[in-house]
C-alpha cells in the first residue's frame, strides 16, 4: 500500500467520527497501540525541539526501508505522532522524501489544537523526512 493510500485509507477512519472529540479519543487510541520506544533511544538526540510536549523520534533503515520508532509524554501528541508513523513506517526514503504531508490537514484536528501543538504536527513532519533524508545520502 503506497503513502497516498495509508493517507486515505486514514482520513476514512477519522471521517467515521462526526464529533471532534471522538475524533481526538480515536487518535489518542493509536498513540496508545505505538509499540513501547527503548528506554535509552528516549535521549536528547532524538527529542523532537519546539515541541510543547516531550516527543522523542528514532527511525532505522533496514531492507531498503524506513523503520520509525516514537513516543511522547502527552496522550494526545503521542496519538499525533502516531498517525505519522502509521503512514509512513515501512516506507522508502525515496516515497517519505516525495510525501504530501499535508494530508494532516484534512483531518480537521489542527482546527482543534492550541496553536503551539499544531506547529508540533509540522515539526513532527520535518523530522520524519529529515531522518528519511539522511538514509537516502548513505545510499546514494
Amino acid at each position: 500500500m503506497s503513502i497516498a493510500e495509508k493517507q486515505e485509507q486514514l482520513l476514512e477512519e477519522i471521517a467515521l467520527f462526526q464529533d471532534w472529540t471522538e475524533r481526538y479519543e480515536y487518535v489518542i487510541g493509536l498513540g496508545k497501540k505505538l509499540p513501547p520506544m527503548d528506554a535509552a533511544a528516549k535521549n536528547p538526540e532524538h527529542l523532537i525541539k519546539g515541541c510543547q510536549s516531550q516527543v522523542w523520534l528514532d527511525a532505522t533503515y533496514q531492507d531498503g526501508k524506513v523503520h520509525y520508532h516514537a513516543d511522547s509524554d502527552s496522550l494526545i501528541t503521542k496519538g499525533m505522532i502516531a498517525l505519522f508513523v502509521r503512514v509512513l513506517d515501512d516506507e522508502t526514503p525515496d516515497a517519505i522524501l516525495t510525501a504530501d504531508m499535508n494530508f494532516i490537514d484534512r483531518t480537521g484536528l489542527k482546527e482543534h489544537l492550541a496553536p503551539t501543538r499544531a506547529n508540533a504536527l509540522n515539526l513532527m513532519a520535518t523530522q520524519m523526512k529529515q531522518r528519511a533524508l539522511a538514509f537516502a545520502s548513505q545510499i546514494s
